[in-house]
């Protein structure tokens, strides 16, 4: 693909297809205290929620991956985005709670889909790995963007006495003119090894690559310490008793915002540092912030949970950009969606083993050591990530080759 108009159009592509399905994903947090109260739901029965379209978005992740590299990146990403947009816009006339619990489950399927495609297609507009890289923090940027515009979304239709379900069908709105948008233009050619047969065994054979591993383990780690901000923090902040009654309340748009605005610096920081050492800087810091919340208390923790906002933004992309530019292009896809089942595995799962380790504990701050513990492992894994760089040899040899071969 030559024309430069095409790469611009594909780049505004993706970037706005993180960011639409962010603004429902995130906004979770908004619409469960309304589900609660509509449908006299137990805490446990309106988590399905957040759970059920993360447990589609690991199926459909591990099962599908490998349609971007069967199908194409169209194709894929067109299937996808009908999927979400569908079943986004069935909200408008879904009256129950398992309606909407289905529908998103749904939409899960749908985000795995053409994220896998989006997720392939950003190594196929990447000219190398550090570009593939800036590009990767700008799309979560605006992801992170879509985090904060979701939650605003529903607070408007809350106080124009509107239903909270209306947040998805703008997100269809969205999504059908994405659609569009997908369907015209030209992709870049992707070419395939003429033996290979690319299926689900496929996929399976790539879980068993060190490479893949290793990223999947870090962002399995990562994953669950961010969950626990944006489904725990508000409960975990409501024993706050410091000088600032606005905190609480704002701390998690805090944290939003510091996450979006820290994807975009992390744009100029890896034009200026080694990757791996900023995500060692980071990966301490977050694990700073994450501890000194438990042995400040929960004043403490009002600022530094969110402000770890910022030390996380760059960490999710960066490590999602070098576990899949370690292979060809035409298996990137299957990888993308082996790292997306180990995202979606440590989102439903990160929240549910803070829950029961409270509920053994008989305080959210058993659930919060839980999740500093993860952040420490994180630490480590980061630091040891830092100094031996193991990765190193398998991107330069990628990078030796080209970002298609």
């Amino acid at each position: 693909m030559n024309d430069g108009r095409d790469q611009v159009r594909l780049k505004w592509l993706t970037c706005l297809m993180f960011l639409m399905f962010a603004m429902t994903s995130d906004a979770v947090g908004s619409v469960i205290p309304r589900v609660l109260e509509e449908y006299r739901l137990s805490l446990k029965a309106a988590s399905a929620f957040h759970y059920a379209p993360m447990i589609a978005i690991a199926i459909g992740a591990l099962s599908l991956g490998f349609l971007a590299d069967r199908l194409g990146r169209r194709r894929t990403i067109v299937l996808g985005l009908a999927l979400y947009g569908a079943s986004s816009l069935l909200f408008a006339f879904g009256n129950s709670f398992l309606q909407f619990v289905a529908l998103l489950a749904v939409a899960g399927f749908g985000i795995s889909i053409f994220k896998i495609g989006a997720l392939a297609l950003i190594g196929d507009i990447s000219r190398n790995n550090a570009e593939h890289t800036r590009l990767m923090n700008t799309v979560e940027g605006f992801f992170g963007v879509g985090a904060i515009i979701g939650p605003a979304i529903v607070a408007v239709l809350l106080s124009a006495g509107f239903s909270w379900k209306w947040l998805y069908v703008c997100a269809a709105i969205i999504c059908f003119g994405l659609l569009a948008m997908a369907m015209t233009g030209r992709y870049p050619e992707v070419k395939h090894q003429a033996t290979e047969r690319i299926d689900l065994a496929r996929t399976l054979r790539l879980m068993r690559d060190r490479h893949a591993i290793g990223f999947s383990l870090l962002i399995m780690l990562y994953v669950a310490v961010e969950v626990a901000i944006y489904v725990w923090m508000p409960t975990y902040l409501q024993d706050y008793g410091g000088a600032y009654a606005w905190l609480p309340v704002y701390a998690l748009t805090l944290f939003f915002v510091l996450r979006a605005a820290g994807r975009f610096l992390a744009v100029w920081l890896l034009g200026r540092y080694r990757w791996n050492h900023i995500l060692a800087v980071f990966g301490l810091a977050i694990f700073g912030c994450f501890a000194g919340s438990l042995w400040f208390g929960v004043d403490a923790g009002a600022w530094l949970l969110p402000i770890s906002g910022l030390f996380m933004s760059m960490i999710y992309p960066t490590l999602n950009s070098k576990g899949i530019s370690g292979f060809r292009a035409d298996e990137q896809g299957a990888v993308a969606g082996v790292i997306l089942f180990f995202t979606a595995v440590a989102a439903a799962a990160g929240p549910l083993a803070m829950a029961a380790v409270s509920d053994a504990g008989g305080s959210l701050r058993h659930g919060f050591a839980l999740a500093t513990a993860f952040a420490g492992l994180l630490a480590l894994g980061l630091l040891y990530n830092g100094i031996a760089d193991p990765a190193a040899p398998r991107l330069a040899a990628r990078e030796a080759r080209g970002t298609g071969a």
